[in-house]
């Protein structure tokens, strides 16, 4: 009799286009075994799952954890126990707000360094496309970043400089010719500088103001230059955090066209409006900005038609005291690795019928394949990483600021109420969550 690791029984897997009752052994940090029924099997360990459904360990391509420089912001040892207790088992790191920014390779050897002693969750991380960092690529490729970020507006961090159009197509030509993948937050910076200035020199500090002053014409604007590039370089694209289904439109002909992009929204895109900022105020801001709730519906057909490619947090974090006084100059980043699978069940799989297979290929199989990692993740397959997530679907909980796992403390999703809680984490076999505690490594 084969002797397991871990078995765990009686759960209902998703998988990309079923849901199923199997069992599951690991040995060695992957699944060895699945089988309708593996009663007559040993294991070291035994977890009943009856009751709960048991997902792909997430995967969250878009997170800023600021770590080294910015720590105090928030850290790899913090944001990958949030991203535990969230059912997160994969981080992609973006090369901003660290300081360094990983824009080349003593900076990538100091943040992965720091990453594998701190990180409970596995890990991968992005590398940036600045002005004057065309000639590190490759070395950045040769690291294993998992792609490469560029920012067409202003970033917000002065040691990461927006990319102009000369220094993105050269380096979507670089990348191209290293067969990497570019991401870019597309927004345009000559439109969102010019409207922002109008709405600073009147002082308006409503939340439709700052939305209106990053419209959803200006992320058009960008995705529509950036596909062109796309379409000359022949490189491969993932437009990040889009705030509409109208930023789809260019998107959709493209692939039509055979051009190679992809394409992510974010939590906050599908659960927040224009109107929660105007009450949580800056804690809500970010960019581009909350939108109607017209437009909050539209991106959940998006989702639930396969439109979305994937869904990551954009966890960015900050210092309490940036996320206070004037809308305007507050920092904007929302805090939301720890709850991306709690908005994904209530609004979407409760509230919109959505399909629970839809979070096992946005959060799972879609990025894995994206990224060059569905030999080892993104699904619940034999041989593959153990990184499995177990979810009392119809437990309701409310969150409170102490269950965040978060340095800073801080969330506009605390106060509400969610149905779907997260109850074990595995990733790669080691148990890293057990029902509202990170377990020590």
């Amino acid at each position: 009799m084969a002797l397991y690791d871990v078995i765990i029984r009686n759960g209902m897997v998703v998988k990309e286009e079923e849901v199923v009752k199997a069992d599951i052994a690991i040995v060695d940090g992957r699944i060895s075994k699945i089988a309708d029924d593996l009663s007559g099997a040993a294991g070291k360990e035994i977890v009943d799952a009856k009751g709960l459904h048991i997902f792909p360990g997430l995967i969250d391509s878009h997170v800023h954890f600021n770590e080294p420089g910015r720590g105090d912001w928030e850290g790899i040892q913090t944001g990958s126990k949030a991203l535990a207790a969230g059912g997160v088992t994969t981080f992609f790191d973006m090369p901003l707000n660290s300081h360094p920014p990983t824009i080349d390779k003593d900076a990538f050897d100091l943040k992965n360094n720091i990453a594998k002693q701190k990180s409970v969750v596995d890990y991968r991380l992005w590398g940036g496309v600045v002005p004057g960092n065309i000639a590190d690529l490759e070395d950045l490729m040769n690291c294993g970043v998992i792609g490469f970020k560029a920012f067409m507006s202003g970033s917000g961090i002065e040691d990461f400089e927006a990319a102009d159009d000369h220094t993105l197509f050269a380096a979507m030509e670089k990348i191209a010719s290293l067969g990497g993948v570019l991401a870019v937050h597309a927004e345009s910076d000559v439109i969102t500088a010019q409207l922002g200035k109008i709405t600073s020199d009147k002082n308006d500090q409503s939340a439709k103001a700052f939305s209106e002053s990053r419209p959803i014409y200006s992320e058009i604007e960008a995705v529509q230059r950036i596909l062109a590039y796309a379409e000359a370089t022949k490189c491969g694209v993932h437009i990040v955090h889009i705030s509409s289904a109208k930023v789809l439109e260019p998107i959709i002909r493209a692939k039509r066209k055979g051009i190679n992009v992809t394409v992510e929204t974010c939590p906050h895109y599908l659960s927040l409006t224009v109107e929660d900022l105007d009450v949580l105020g800056p804690i809500a801001k970010c960019a581009p900005p909350l939108r109607e709730q017209a437009e909050v519906d539209h991106l959940w057909d998006a989702v639930i038609s396969g439109d979305i490619d994937t869904i990551g947090s954009d966890h960015s974090p900050s210092l309490t005291s940036m996320k206070q006084g004037s809308l305007l100059e507050a920092w904007g980043g929302i805090s939301g690795c720890q709850t991306t699978l709690n908005i994904l069940l209530e609004e979407g799989y409760w509230k919109r019928d959505m399909p629970l297979t839809v979070i096992a290929k946005t959060m799972g199989i879609n990025p894995a394949k994206r990224f060059g990692l569905e030999m080892q993740k993104g699904s619940i397959s034999e041989y593959k990483d153990a990184d499995l997530v177990l979810v009392n679907l119809n437990e309701e909980f409310t969150l409170q600021l102490e269950d965040l796992y978060y340095r800073n403390k801080q969330s506009p999703y605390v106060g509400k109420t969610y149905r779907g809680k997260v109850k074990q984490t595995f990733s790669k076999g080691q148990l890293v969550f057990d029902d509202q505690k990170v377990v020590p490594s």
